[in-house]
């Protein structure tokens, strides 16, 4: 039971003994309006409660995909309630808020309703809950895995979206720990239990009582393909440059690249108390103004994992973590939130450099002749195009280095300073509201004979998936192979008993039809 429930259960046990005194005046001054107070004085007695049951439930305890939820409601009423139906139901809802200039707008989607059915057997006769009498009803339900597609009826501009609105987002907010996200964007799941009482046949249910229990999801996710990143998708940086001097006066050393492409995804365990590290891999390029300037030295990388949350007051219709999010579409109203948590530096073991000939030498070196092989003006003009093509050539060569230098680094990401700080929940989209993460590299090196430090920084798109629980995984032993279930589906087939009947009256006589197939005795009268 829930720390909430407790104190709700505890409070009315008490008041079941003692009524109340409850003064519906509002006072400003004891003295001047202890009279009027005591007139409006009046007596009332502790409410029903009911109270929802979860077992082997404690505070923090994570669900995940196909975890069961299991427990049971207990109902006590201080006074005899008629009623006609209860309700126990698994609900997960996002929420959002949108700070207007003027107004702020707040949206709620339920995403996830699951009923579990009640037996008509353990509805008391006739249906009243007498005063004083404890009624428990258990209940049983399983995370999904994916909603259905119900969840997810809007327009999308991408199928792929699609894909991930109907998985089940996370819990944010309400964690042990920060999750690093805002006030303004919320998902909650819950078991809630609910009794109904229909005052005349035809109208309406009217609620008469309600309880619920929050708990905590991390649903199983898988690592999703890398994004295709372009220019226009202003949260990433896949490569940056860089001309390095001696010093603001000086002639130019050369010029310096880096790259990445985006890492493998980082695995959280289903309790949210671990994660897995990935590594990046950046290839550096320094192309130098001469061939007697060596490369520079890489003197350090740091790393930071930067959290963004999405949320809007509409529907969702493409991916918020590419193009330009900031970009108001349409009248629906957006937000967006980010914060950062820092990582220790990683270990890197000795650069080394790769000296590489240029494209344009490689190309100069080649065996050719501007000859035509016969005579016109096709020939003349296509001598002077490959004369002017060298002649540039030539110059291009004269003005750099005939050889550039590459190096690889393998950065190995460690995010156990990321979940000793915060709850990283992985990287979901669903219909208002999407978490992503980005990892800023910056890569530090010094060029010779120069005593300041040059630093490049990229931006790389960081997935961060959930493991599936081993121990909720059917047993691979136990499950038939494929051939196997073909061969005992054949077997069956053969086992199954054949009727013999007398054809309906509409297929009796078909033979003679037009358009039949012809008889044995036609084929012989036709010859």
């Amino acid at each position: 039971m829930s720390e909430f429930n407790t104190i709700y259960a505890h409070r009315h046990s008490l008041a079941a003994t003692t009524p109340v005194l409850v003064s519906s005046a509002m006072s400003t001054s004891a003295s001047d309006n202890s009279g009027l107070a005591e007139a409006y004085t009046r007596l009332t007695f502790p409410k029903s409660s009911i109270i929802v049951n979860l077992d082997n439930h404690y505070k923090h305890k994570v669900y995940t995909s196909s975890s069961p939820v299991t427990g049971n409601v207990t109902i006590v009423t201080q006074r005899d309630v008629r009623f006609d139906s209860v309700q126990i139901l698994l609900v997960g809802n996002s929420k959002t808020r949108v700070d207007g200039v003027n107004s702020q707008r707040e949206v709620t989607h339920t995403f996830l309703k699951m009923t579990m059915p009640v037996p008509e057997s353990l509805y008391p006769v006739p249906r009243i809950l007498e005063n004083g009498q404890t009624y428990t009803i258990p209940f049983n339900f399983v995370i999904p895995n994916y909603l259905t597609m119900h969840a997810c009826n809007h327009h999308v501009l991408h199928d792929q979206l699609q894909d991930h609105h109907v998985l089940l987002p996370p819990t944010m907010g309400g964690w042990a720990k920060d999750d690093m996200a805002p006030e303004m964007a919320k998902v909650e799941y819950s078991i809630k239990a609910r009794v109904f009482r229909q005052p005349d046949l035809g109208s309406h249910k009217v609620k008469v009582m309600e309880g619920f229990q929050s708990i905590m999801v991390l649903p199983t996710s898988a690592e999703q393909p890398p994004l295709n990143i372009t220019s226009c998708d202003k949260l990433y940086t896949l490569t940056k440059s860089k001309t390095l001097r001696k010093s603001l006066l000086s002639s130019k050393l050369g010029r310096v690249t880096v790259e990445a492409i985006q890492p493998p995804a980082a695995s959280l365990r289903p309790d949210a108390r671990s994660v897995t590290g990935t590594t990046a891999k950046v290839e550096l390029r320094f192309d130098p103004a001469s061939a007697d300037v060596v490369p520079p030295k890489i003197t350090g990388v740091s790393a930071k994992v930067v959290a963004h949350t999405y949320y809007s007051a509409g529907a969702i219709a493409s991916f918020p973590n590419m193009a330009d999010w900031s970009k108001q579409f349409g009248t629906e109203k957006r937000g967006s939130y980010q914060t950062s948590v820092h990582l220790p530096a990683p270990a890197l073991g000795k650069t080394r450099w790769s000296q590489h000939l240029s494209s344009a030498l490689r190309r100069d070196s080649g065996y050719g002749t501007d000859e035509p092989s016969s005579p016109g003006e096709d020939d003349a003009l296509r001598r002077s195009s490959v004369a002017s093509r060298k002649s540039k050539s030539s110059s291009k060569s004269s003005s750099s280095s005939p050889i550039y230098h590459t190096a690889t680094l393998q950065i190995p990401i460690e995010l156990s300073a990321l979940v000793a700080k915060k709850t990283p929940i992985p990287t979901f989209h669903s219909c208002i509201t999407s978490r992503v993460y980005a990892l800023q590299l910056t890569v530090s090196f010094s060029s010779g004979g120069s005593s300041g430090v040059s630093t490049l920084s990229l931006s790389l798109p960081l997935q961060i998936a959930v493991e599936p629980d081993s121990s909720l995984r059917f047993p691979m032993e136990d499950l038939p192979s494929f051939e196997t279930a073909v061969q005992e589906a054949e077997a069956d087939a053969m086992m199954r008993p054949r009727y013999i009947h007398v054809p309906d009256q509409q297929y009796i006589g078909t033979s003679s039809l037009s358009g039949a197939l012809p008889g044995y005795g036609d084929s012989i009268a036709a010859h």
